[in-house]
């Protein structure tokens, strides 16, 4: 059993003695919205059983403290108090947990990064001291058919654009909504063109014409009509994306990345197509979709992967939840390679990464929220035994 040393555990004693800041709140909130009870079961019975008296993260008196300021003492202890002392505990985290588990479970820990091998001794790894690297965050540029850009991150909410035919709005949620009117109202000759990109460390959520919803991740974009208008609803992306395609089965919805294109009706769904990685992947959630290369064409099932490099194209069961971390607000890995690792810290700190020697063959399992910055990020690393140095936003991984 690792020591008890978790972010969590550290953002709820900040939270408990009035110390967390508003997105360090949210941070917490975040990583207990995507623990399921099982898991917390899991963690509190294994915590709980592995713990030794002088890795209490709060004595006995504040352990009671933390209790009574969630639940009234009479309904955790009996009337005729416990003699031993971890049995009296151990009985009012029983009782708390019907009430209360999410938030006492963070006292022992709810995510970590495990590593595969030997442990290395933490003096053994260098993390130097400089300027902090904060996440990303709702960023986005939209390129209006006349060539105009907007920053979106920094326009006020409300109404952005309006015509005969449609109009964007910036919610309050941040989020860009598209509306078209009623195609009686509609001007047949005009059809324009729109795209929406986000930068390193940035990403965004749209609301097609049609009522579909998409998540860009980081360096992404996303090409589309105004108005959709014929027989299939067709847009072009760039980067990663996930949608939430509104059911029309009278104007099948088209996404075009590199050399695929993907049909569907109305379905969830991952593409991953960054120009700088070799293979293009998608991800079915729910519903069907039909992936089609110049050579070949799969349907996936939900809880499939499909895998384009090259003119080969591979189909295989995934997790799903792995898949799309990213469009829920987490870093989600298991068995992953240290390469795959940065590279999702470099897209979302926007980060430049490299390596002294061949690249260590390290592979994690683990999450966490994507709202820590890169510090707290880089800092996980060193409890699976990874060296690595730091300036600003450029990190060289040691051996």
């Amino acid at each position: 059993m690792y020591p008890v040393n978790s972010r969590a555990s550290y953002l709820f004693k900040k939270y408990y003695n009035k110390e967390a800041r508003l997105e360090e709140v949210e941070e917490l909130i975040c990583l207990l919205k995507n623990i399921s009870e099982d898991e917390l079961t899991r963690l509190m019975r294994e915590e709980w059983e592995n713990l030794e008296p002088e890795q209490s993260l709060f004595d006995t008196a504040k352990s009671n403290e933390i209790l009574d300021a969630i639940i009234p003492r009479k309904t955790y202890i009996e009337e005729a108090p416990l003699q031993d002392n971890k049995a009296r505990r151990m009985y009012g985290f029983q009782m708390l947990f019907v009430a209360a588990a999410v938030i006492i479970v963070l006292c022992f820990g709810l995510y970590f990064f495990k590593r595969v091998g030997p442990e290395i001794p933490q003096q053994m790894v260098t993390v130097p001291d400089f300027k902090d690297v904060p996440p990303g965050g709702n960023k986005a540029i939209l390129m209006l058919a006349d060539g105009k850009l907007i920053i979106l991150d920094s326009l006020k909410d409300g109404l952005i654009l309006r015509t005969l035919n449609f109009e964007v709005n910036k919610t309050e949620d941040g989020q860009l909504a598209y509306q078209s009117f009623d195609r009686n109202h509609l001007n047949a000759k005009n059809s324009e063109f729109h795209m929406i990109y986000t930068p390193r460390g940035g990403e965004y959520k749209v609301i097609l014409p049609d009522g579909s919803k998409v998540w860009l991740n980081a360096a992404s974009s996303i090409r589309f009509p105004t108005v959709f208008r014929g027989k299939t609803r067709e847009v072009d992306l760039k980067g990663e994306a996930y949608f939430e395609v509104a059911k029309n089965p009278y104007m099948p919805f088209k996404v075009k990345s590199r050399d695929a294109e993907i049909e569907v009706l109305g379905t969830h769904f991952n593409v991953r197509a960054y120009s700088d990685e070799k293979a293009m992947k998608t991800t079915l959630v729910e519903g069907s979709v039909k992936v089609k290369s110049r050579n070949a064409n799969k349907i996936l099932k939900p809880g499939e992967q499909v895998v384009l490099k090259g003119e080969a194209m591979l189909v295989s069961t995934v997790v799903v939840e792995e898949q799309i971390a990213w469009k829920n607000g987490l870093f989600l890995f298991k068995d992953a390679s240290l390469e795959d690792v940065m590279k999702q810290a470099a897209l979302w700190y926007d980060l430049k990464v490299s390596y002294v020697g061949k690249i260590p063959p390290k592979q994690f399992t683990g999450k966490t929220s994507r709202k820590v910055n890169a510090s707290e990020f880089m800092n996980m690393l060193k409890y699976i035994g990874v060296e690595f140095k730091r300036e600003g936003k450029n990190v060289l991984i040691m051996k």
